[in-house]
């Protein structure tokens, strides 16, 4: 019972998280059933199969409050779903002891990039709303799908950040088209499980379990997406990136910290981490202050113009006086 509690737990959190950062729900429920003793390829079969319904809660909450763009649900989705099946039916013969970190630098370079570009100049505009081609989103879509099936995650950590440093989209439309779009992503990848291991390794009460916990925290967290400015967003999921992937690489085999060197780089790490989004958050409210001086300075201005004019006009027309000349 224990178990479960903290399975529905994990699975509350880590839906949270991803409901609102757009990544991070495979990949915490898959590390903590491989610490629980869990062969990889039923703990990714677990995760997908509790994602169908938490994707579908999520989705429809972020369609409700406005954060989906649904051409990009299609392109990235579809591919994503190809790749998703031919990740889970190759997953016992597939190594990604080499691919991981390979993955993990890019997603790093993604994710320092992400955190500058949004922490010290916001949203860009400059592309916003303009079309993502399908060229980009297809490869994007089958490789992240590919590669959440195998890891037990993927989909967001790969998907979110190449969105967001495309500069053509919102961070909450980002983050809600890419967990709409996991729904097919999660079908795809249980069903290739199912064909390839059957029900062999699988706990269904755990699947419940997760699924309860990620179904509570969905509403919430495409709510609370809709609220957080898009600055301070993009600063927190360019955070988010950085540290997953930092992790991933110290622990992989081309580095092999210790223990001492992994918690200093952690907390610079998140130190940096902290600086960024204390900078977002004072830059978005002095934005905030200087929009609200804008709005109300014009029909001030024009008054105080109004009554300058008035009075060299006046000043103008007065007849100079006799004797001055």
């Amino acid at each position: 019972m224990r178990t479960l509690v903290l399975l529905a737990l994990a699975g509350l959190g880590a839906q949270l998280v991803d409901g609102s950062l757009g990544m991070a729900y495979g990949v915490t429920s898959t590390t903590l059933l491989l610490a629980l003793g869990t062969n990889p390829a039923a703990a990714s079969a677990t995760v997908h199969l509790a994602e169908i319904g938490t994707t579908v809660m999520s989705g429809a909450a972020h369609w409700r409050f406005g954060n989906v763009d649904w051409k990009v649900v299609i392109r990235i989705g579809v591919p994503g779903a190809v790749g998703a099946f031919l990740g889970a039916t190759v997953l016992s013969q597939l190594s990604t002891e080499v691919a991981g970190p390979v993955m993990s630098l890019i997603l790093l370079g993604l994710g320092l990039y992400v955190l500058s570009r949004f922490t010290l100049r916001g949203l860009p505009r400059e592309r916003l709303g303009r079309p993502l081609r399908k060229r980009f989103l297809a490869p994007l879509g089958l490789a992240a799908g590919f590669l959440d099936a195998t890891g037990g995650g993927g989909w967001g950590p790969v998907g979110t950040p190449a969105l967001l440093a495309s500069g053509r989209m919102e961070p909450r439309k980002v983050i809600g088209s890419i967990d709409t779009s996991e729904f097919l992503v999660a079908v795809s990848a249980s069903l290739g499980f199912l064909f390839s291991l059957g029900s062999q390794g699988l706990d269904w009460t755990w699947v419940a379990a997760f699924l309860l916990g990620g179904l509570i925290a969905a509403p919430v967290a495409a709510w609370l997406v809709r609220l957080v400015p898009p600055r301070v967003l993009g600063s927190a999921v360019g955070g988010v990136i950085i540290a997953t992937n930092v992790r991933t690489l110290l622990k992989s085999d081309w580095i092999a910290a210790s223990g001492a060197v992994s918690a200093v780089v952690y907390a610079a790490v998140y130190a940096l981490w902290a600086a960024a989004l204390a900078y977002s958050i004072r830059e978005h409210l002095k934005e905030k202050v200087e929009d609200a001086e804008e709005t109300a300075t014009p029909a001030s201005q024009r008054g105080a113009g109004n009554r300058a004019t008035g009075q060299d006009d006046r000043e103008a027309v007065e007849p100079t006086p006799s004797g001055t000349r």
